[in-house]
């Protein structure tokens, strides 16, 4: 089989970031990347570019380090506020879910991946509760949210 290799020219999943000379398949190169501007032949000539396209990296990934430390310590100060309903027996209806998380952190004016979450089983129970919340690869925080019982089911509801 053939292969090629290529320089990326951005962060490609599963393959490498920008910068980075790697071997693919002759036709994902040919009929894919190249086109799509996605890299390009690791010619001679274009070889002698990779220092510059590193630098150009190393400052993109200090400004999105940065970024995701300042976004960190924004989440970690907030504390969102749950209501789940409950029933006669004190039995909670329903739970808090890492989508009604990521909705109230985007009520905040915070965008983020829902995925970032890292939300092993949904919240069942009240009181306060630490979610993780993983902002980029090297920074993680603690979310602390305050889940409440409430009074969900009314006594003529049916």
């Amino acid at each position: 089989m053939a292969n090629a290799q290529v320089i990326l020219r951005e962060k490609i999943e599963g393959l490498g970031a920008e910068a980075d000379v790697v071997k693919v398949r002759a036709g994902y190169a040919r009929n894919f990347l190249v086109p799509q501007g996605k890299a390009y032949e690791a010619s001679e000539e274009n070889l002698k570019h990779v220092e510059d396209l590193k630098a150009a990296r190393a400052q993109r990934e200090a400004e999105e380090l940065q970024a995701a430390q300042a976004l960190a310590t924004k989440i970690s100060k907030l504390r969102p506020k749950f209501t789940l309903s409950t029933g006669q027996g004190g039995k909670a209806f329903g739970s808090v879910t890492s989508i009604d998380i990521h909705k109230e952190l985007e009520a905040a004016g915070i965008e983020l991946d829902r995925h970032a979450i890292e939300l092993e089983k949904p919240i069942k129970r009240s009181g306060k509760n630490e979610v993780v919340v993983r902002v980029h690869p090297e920074v993680t925080t603690t979310l602390t949210i305050n889940v409440e019982a409430g009074e969900g089911a009314a006594e003529g509801d049916e």
